[in-house]
């Protein structure tokens, strides 16, 4: 059974950091292209940024130059450092695996308010 398990959410003042990670079972990681999504209230689900088996990385716009994301294949694991959080980071954050299949995990929820 596959699971991806999100840890590292919580309540962090902007300006702060935080970093997430998404332990992965049940699958050949290192196959899989991962990437990390989230939600806002009332908002649709959105790409943050996306790594590939070999290593290449892209981010959307919103988040160059502030989020950093990165793959450990021996740990199974993905990460999100997230660093300079806005108020408007505040979301649920899932972690998702890819190759013929798309897998999700049940999310961890970021808050960035002073």
């Amino acid at each position: 059974q596959v699971q991806l398990v999100e840890t590292g959410g919580g309540l962090v003042q902007p300006g702060g950091s935080l970093r997430l990670s998404c332990a992965a079972s049940g699958i050949t990681f290192e196959l899989y292209a991962m990437g990390w999504y989230r939600q806002a209230p009332g908002k649709q689900r959105e790409l943050i940024a996306h790594i590939t088996p070999g290593g290449t990385t892209n981010y959307a716009g919103f988040v160059k130059g502030r989020f950093t994301i990165s793959r450990d294949n021996a740990k199974n694991t993905v990460y999100l450092q997230m660093d300079s959080l806005k108020t408007e980071d505040t979301a649920v954050y899932y972690c998702n695996a890819a190759r013929t299949t798309h897998y999700w995990g049940k999310g961890t929820l970021v808050t960035v308010s002073s």
